[in-house]
Order: structure tokens, then C-alpha cells, then sequence
């Protein structure tokens, strides 16, 4: 017995019907050339825009990374410039106490150590949370650092430009200027002859 299979699924059609497509008949060698350069230039822009856009995400990063390293490191800039007038004020205190001498009284002797103490710890701590004091006394004149409040014949032995005396530190924080040296700088020569 055979059985005739009639599914029109399974005949092999020759003729498409139509609406369906059919693979295209291969293009003339031209045409496809062309549209390989054409799809090559595409491939080759879009690899220029990835690898511009890659390089400016790097960029983006570094500079985002460098931006929160200094906002950490110098967040506290003005708490410390606060806290750098302090230290300076209890020096100041310090400097207004008489000399020491040795026929004075107890009392005093042990609250200029314990001020000394103070302000030995206090700048201690400074210094471990990279507030840095810098006594700019015989150095050359740096602008970037110093503050000229004055200027005085240099002394005997000193060249012009240098700093004759600091009136206050400098400080910086983490390598940066926080609060520039008042300074008396000294000029030309002493004309006392």
C-alpha cells in the first residue's frame, strides 16, 4: 500500500510564490567591492569614535580621581588655617612670658614648660596630619612662600634678598601654600660706613 503524500509542505516548489523573496542573483564584482570599501570605511569611523570615546572615559577618570585625591587632602584647608593661627597665637604667648631667669618664681617656670609642652604637641599633631610650619630666617626670598612686610639694609655679611627675620612661619598643607611668612627681607647694602 503507498501513500500518497499530498501536505503541500513538502513539494519541492521551482517557482516561488509570490511575496517571498529570494536570494538575489550574486551582484556584479563592482557593486560588491564598492559596498565592501563602504562597510570597511563604516567599520574603521566607529573604531576611531570607540577608541576617541575609551581615551576621553580614561581621561574622565583620571582627572575625577585626581579631584577627589585633593578634595580629601584639602577639605581642610580653612579648619587648618584656623587651627595655624591658634598655633601661632600660643607662640606668640610664649614670646610675651619673660626670659627665664634663674631666681624666678616656680609657678612660672613650670607654666612656660607646660605651654612649651603644648605647643610642642600641637605642632606635632600638625605636622602628622600634613600641616607643615617652615621658619623662613636667613633663607632667600621666596615669593611663592613669603610675604614681604618690610625691607632693611642687609647686614654685614648677608646678600640682599635674603630674610632678615620672620615675623610669623610659613605653613603649607600637604605641600600647598596655607598661610605665606610675614617676613623683613634685606636690601642693598648698609650704607654705614
Amino acid at each position: 500500500m503507498t501513500m500518497k503524500n499530498d501536505h503541500p509542505m513538502n513539494e519541492q516548489t521551482t517557482n516561488p510564490s509570490p511575496g517571498t523573496e529570494t536570494p538575489e542573483a550574486p551582484q556584479q564584482p563592482a557593486d560588491a567591492m564598492a559596498r565592501i570599501a563602504e562597510l570597511e570605511a563604516e567599520v574603521t569611523q566607529l573604531k576611531d569614535r570607540w577608541l576617541r570615546s575609551e581615551a576621553e572615559m580614561q581621561n574622565l577618570r583620571a582627572r575625577t580621581k585626581r579631584e577627589v585625591e585633593d578634595a580629601r587632602q584639602y577639605a581642610v584647608q580653612k579648619f587648618a588655617r584656623d587651627v595655624v593661627e591658634t598655633a601661632e597665637n600660643l607662640r606668640r604667648g610664649l614670646d610675651a612670658l619673660p626670659a627665664p631667669a634663674e631666681d624666678e618664681p616656680e609657678l612660672l617656670t613650670k607654666l612656660r614648660g607646660g605651654f612649651e609642652g603644648v605647643e610642642r604637641n600641637f605642632i606635632t599633631i600638625l605636622e602628622r596630619n600634613g600641616v607643615v610650619k617652615q621658619d623662613p630666617a636667613g633663607q632667600p626670598f621666596d615669593p611663592e612662600l613669603h610675604q614681604a612686610m618690610a625691607q632693611q639694609p642687609a647686614p654685614e655679611g648677608m646678600a640682599a634678598g635674603t630674610v632678615i627675620q620672620a615675623w610669623t612661619p610659613a605653613w603649607t598643607l600637604n605641600g600647598r601654600l596655607l598661610k605665606p611668612a610675614m617676613v623683613v627681607v634685606a636690601g642693598g647694602v648698609s650704607e654705614t660706613a
